[in-house]
């Protein structure tokens, strides 16, 4: 048998009820993110760009769309919509370590939109969000994340496939015509990082995951009117691990299915810009608060990163918002000056701020040289220098959200409401209650609109 067709039966042979309770948890945990996200994410002009199209072609339906009001198209036009609002501002769940895959994006965003149109329950929701990221992690982790070496944005890549089972279980698919949505799902991958290097365009970093998301409920549904895909995508000639990755493990797809839950290792996100700065951010939050100095204080930054961070994530002076998030230097200049955990402090005015650019400009970045450290492309090795010449520093590899520091309790409720705006607090408490307690919700399109309003 092939990966997919393993994979396949695999997906058809879980239930929810023999799924350890850690592993729903987690899951439970990444839905509430990702209403979250895509909420708050609704509200960006990029976001609107892609939501009037996904209303003028897919009206009549009945899946919602997040943040807005009185929305709702077709699945597939409603999960392009909610994908590209999951990934609208950097807040969005993915996996660590790091395999280029987006859960809340990609699995999430897509599963909601067919639950809905299909009437399904919290339960059901739950179930089909667990076996895709099963899936879709371990085809992320064969690639050993070397799609982005050749110039591909990774999650537009693994995401119709995690797209197309969280489909293909809610629909009810059986095997044979769940290894064909992941054949189809395969000619849709798509998505270049063509934006790191350019003026303009990161609006389509966005798009990426909204298409594939919406490219997986359609290689779901061309699979269930009976279209062919070919079995070996995943590690066949010319598949995906051969045609995108300059490196990878094929025996990463199939190892130890139903023993070893991927979905435990989701992680959620602390601050509004990329996840290879995180670590660098918390660090240097702690360290502020430890030693009690400010920003006015500090002469010299240095940081120890990985060679991924020196060849993607290096934009010291970035031309919108949308390339700041995407830089470490300035992300962590940006958090020097500014609250990194209100993401509203993320913002235009920040692209003029001469305190933020003179630090970007003058951090110095340097690839791991200290010795016995267990590096990752999300490590790194904060060196702060204040005026009065005293040196102090961080090394992490971790930050809240991760899956040995979970956002779980009040420290993720504060950010759901935090995400969801200044609406009607009984919706937000409603959401919240349903969304912790997905096993008693028999109908999600029950749920009213949880509609993003700024603050005044």
């Amino acid at each position: 048998m092939t990966a997919s067709e393993i994979l396949a039966n695999f997906c058809l042979e879980q239930q929810l009820t023999s799924i350890p309770n850690d592993v729903k948890a987690m899951a439970k945990s990444v839905i509430v993110d990702t209403v979250g996200v895509a909420t708050y994410g609704s509200q960006f002009p990029w976001s609107q760009a892609i939501a009037k199209y996904a209303t003028a072609v897919g009206s009549g339906g009945s899946s919602r769309v997040f943040g807005m009001a009185n929305t709702r198209l077709n699945a597939s036009a409603a999960a392009l919509a909610n994908g590209s609002f999951t990934h609208a501002f950097e807040q969005d769940s993915l996996r660590k370590p790091g395999a280029g895959v987006h859960p809340g994006a990609t699995i999430v965003a897509p599963a909601w939109s067919v639950a809905e149109e299909l009437g399904a329950t919290g339960s059901e929701l739950m179930h089909a969000v667990i076996i895709a990221c099963e899936v879709m992690f371990r085809i992320g982790a064969a690639s050993l994340h070397t799609s982005e070496k050749k110039g591909f944005h990774a999650p537009g890549l693994t995401g119709p496939y995690g797209s197309a089972i969280a489909a293909g279980i809610l629909m009810k698919l059986n095997p044979s015509q769940l290894s064909a949505a992941l054949g189809i799902a395969g000619s849709m991958s798509a998505g270049l990082l063509a934006f790191t290097k350019a003026n303009k365009g990161a609006d389509v970093k966005r798009l990426h995951l909204g298409r594939a998301a919406e490219a997986g409920i359609v290689a779901a549904r061309l699979a269930k009117e009976g279209l062919e895909g070919p079995e070996n995508i995943l590690e066949g000639h010319f598949g995906f691990l051969e045609s995108y990755c300059s490196n990878s493990n094929p025996e990463l797809l199939t190892k130890d299915l139903g023993s070893a839950w991927e979905t435990q290792k989701i992680c959620l996100k602390a601050f509004p810009c990329h996840v290879t700065s995180h670590t660098t951010i918390e660090s240097l939050r702690i360290l502020m608060q430890e030693h009690s100095f400010t920003a006015a204080e500090v002469s010299k930054i240095d940081v120890e990163v990985s060679d991924k961070v020196l060849s993607h994530h290096v934009i010291r002076q970035p031309s919108d918002v949308k390339q700041a998030q995407y830089s470490l230097p300035f992300c962590v200049a940006w958090a020097l000056y500014r609250d990194p955990y209100q993401p509203e402090n993320m913002n235009e005015s920040i692209l003029t701020d001469a305190f933020i650019t003179k630090m970007s400009q003058a951090m110095t970045l340097t690839p791991f040289i200290t010795p016995n450290k267990n590096n990752t492309a999300w490590s790194s090795l904060l060196k702060i220098t204040l005026q009065s010449g005293k040196v102090i520093e961080r090394w992490s590899d971790e930050f809240t959200g991760s899956p040995t520091k979970p956002l779980t309790g009040a420290g993720l409720k504060n950010r759901f409401f935090q995400l969801t705006g200044q609406g009607s607090l009984v919706t937000k408490e409603l959401w919240w209650d349903s969304l912790n307690e997905l096993e008693q919700v028999s109908r999600l399109g029950s749920l009213p609109d949880l509609i993003y309003l700024k603050k005044v």
